[in-house]
């Protein structure tokens, strides 16, 4: 981790992550994501991998952006904004 601190800290292009379940999980558990982009599939598993584990503390996102490709593949930008307000549903 102390690597990709040092590579944060420096000037220069973004640093990204592309198919590492594993290595996203650690950069979320040490705070060090700036940016999610999540690409939402018009398709239904129903099974896989998390990207955020059970037992991962709460986080809140802030949607930047939000695009539709030609295909239905919803791509959604999302800053972490702190800890979540929580709120409910009742009126």
């Amino acid at each position: 981790m102390k690597e990709v601190i040092r590579l944060k800290g420096e000037a220069g292009q973004e640093l990204q992550v592309h198919g590492s379940g594993k290595l996203a999980q650690t950069l979320i558990r040490h705070d060090l994501i700036d940016e999610y982009r999540l690409c939402f599939h018009p398709v239904v598993l129903g099974s896989g991998k998390r990207l955020f584990p059970e037992g991962q503390p709460p986080i809140a996102l802030k949607l930047i952006e939000t695009k539709t490709t030609g295909t239905g593949i919803v791509i959604h930008v999302y800053r972490p904004a702190g800890k979540p307000e929580l709120g409910s549903f009742a009126s």
